[in-house]
This record gives C-alpha cells, sequence and structure tokens, in this order.
C-alpha cells in the first residue's frame, strides 16, 4: 500500500459522505462509509510503518523532505464549514459556497463544496478555492448569480412534473372517495322513503340495547323480533315392557 491508493481510498470516502448527505438512510452507504475508514486506518498504518523505516536509515534526508512537504502545503488551512469563493466547472466562474468536507492527502487535498442557493455538490482542489472578500455579498449583483446546468434544469424539471403527477393522483382519489359517498347517501335517502330503514345510516348502530334491564341486545334492521329462549326442561326416559 502507498500514498496513491490512500488518496483514492480518501477521494472515493469524499464521495461517500456526499451521496450519504443526500440519503442519509441509505444502509449501504453507510456500511461502505465504515469499510472505508477502516481500509484508510490500515493504509495509514502501513504507510507510517514505511515511513518509520526509512527515518531510521536516512533521519537527515527525512528532515529535508519533511520541510518540502511542509513548503508545498497550501497557506490558507480550509476546514468543513469554511465559506469561500469556488470555481464552478460548467463555466469557470466563481460563486459563494461552503465547504462540506475535507478529505485527501495533507499535501493534495480534495474538498466537497455546495454552491449557495443551489444543491449541486462538487469535489475541488485548493487551487480551485480562494477566500471570500468580506464585501462580496455587498457587490454582487444579481445578475452574477449562477445559472443551472443543462442537468440541473432536467432535473428541476422532472421533479415538478412528478410533484404534480402526485397532486393529480391525490385530487382524483378524494373525487372518486367523494363520488361512492354521494352515491351511498343517495341510495341511503331513496330507502327511507321507500321505508326501509337502513341501521348505521340515520345515526343508529346496528347494535341496539334496549331500555329495559332485562332485555338482550340484537341486531335491528331485520325486521324480526327477538328470539325467545326456550325453558330448559329435565328429559324423562320412560322404559317400554316388551312382549314375552
Amino acid at each position: 500500500m502507498d500514498k496513491s491508493d490512500l488518496e483514492e481510498y480518501q477521494l472515493q470516502l469524499t464521495q461517500v459522505e456526499t451521496a450519504l448527505e443526500a440519503d442519509p438512510d441509505n444502509a449501504e452507504l453507510a456500511s461502505l462509509r465504515s469499510e472505508l475508514n477502516q481500509l484508510i486506518e490500515l493504509t495509514q498504518a502501513a504507510i507510517a510503518q514505511a515511513e518509520a523505516a526509512a527515518a531510521s536509515s536516512s533521519s537527515s534526508k527525512q528532515k529535508s523532505n519533511n520541510a518540502a512537504s511542509s513548503s508545498a502545503t497550501p497557506t490558507h488551512a480550509w476546514g468543513a464549514g469554511d465559506d469561500c469563493l469556488a470555481r464552478y466547472s460548467a463555466d469557470n466562474q466563481w460563486y459563494p459556497a461552503r465547504i462540506t468536507f475535507v478529505g485527501g492527502a495533507p499535501e493534495n487535498r480534495v474538498y466537497s463544496i455546495v454552491f449557495k442557493g443551489y444543491n449541486s455538490t462538487e469535489l475541488v482542489k485548493s487551487t480551485e478555492l480562494k477566500p471570500m472578500p468580506n464585501n462580496y455579498v455587498q457587490n454582487v449583483p444579481n445578475s452574477n448569480k449562477r445559472k443551472l446546468s443543462k442537468e440541473e434544469e432536467e432535473e428541476r424539471e422532472k421533479k415538478k412534473k412528478k410533484n404534480e403527477k402526485k397532486v393529480a393522483m391525490k385530487a382524483e382519489k378524494a373525487k372518486e372517495q367523494a363520488a361512492k359517498q354521494h352515491t351511498w347517501q343517495k341510495f341511503a335517502k331513496k330507502s327511507e322513503k321507500k321505508g326501509v330503514h337502513i341501521a348505521g345510516v340515520a345515526g343508529t348502530s346496528i347494535f341496539k340495547t334496549p331500555d329495559n334491564p332485562l332485555g338482550r341486545v340484537g341486531v335491528t334492521g331485520s325486521g324480526k323480533g327477538m328470539t325467545e329462549v326456550a325453558g330448559k326442561a329435565k328429559h324423562k326416559f320412560e322404559y317400554a315392557e316388551e312382549d314375552a
């Protein structure tokens, strides 16, 4: 394992983190993020061991390499949550953005940024970031607002049509339900005019408890009275005499 492998794993982790921001409940992405974190830790440990072995044999060379590495590090240290100006890849113009995640090796950082006012996310390098002036917001005219790309326009139009379809389906279901309810109410009114009582329609339950405390619960609307309870009688068995 070398630093190129580590940079590749860190870049993959950056992409997975970006995808999880849009879909935080995705179990597969969460599992992949955990595996990448473990792989990055193992790679970093292997690289550290290799560097320690090289340092024991050539300490002076290691110090010079560290000095060269520190001089190559960008002067501005960016972090997650920082506001900045970022270059948009579609038109190479600079727009206000916010850094959401920092990945990559220290000498080759990769930044995940979100343009303010938009949902588009991009991965950029340190050369594509610069500090935002204090008076930038006041001096930026409305005409300088970033235009949506073709893919973003298509995605927005797709979401719009999808929402319109959902609203139309809900309205259609509500209309069908209202029509069914109206048909049933019309049928109930016609039945009442004909003298047919439909239990439950006029606000009464089909199970009616009589006022008499000794009464029994029965089903109303059947047109029949209560079923009488047959009295209990003891059966008497009589022996029949057989002829001799």
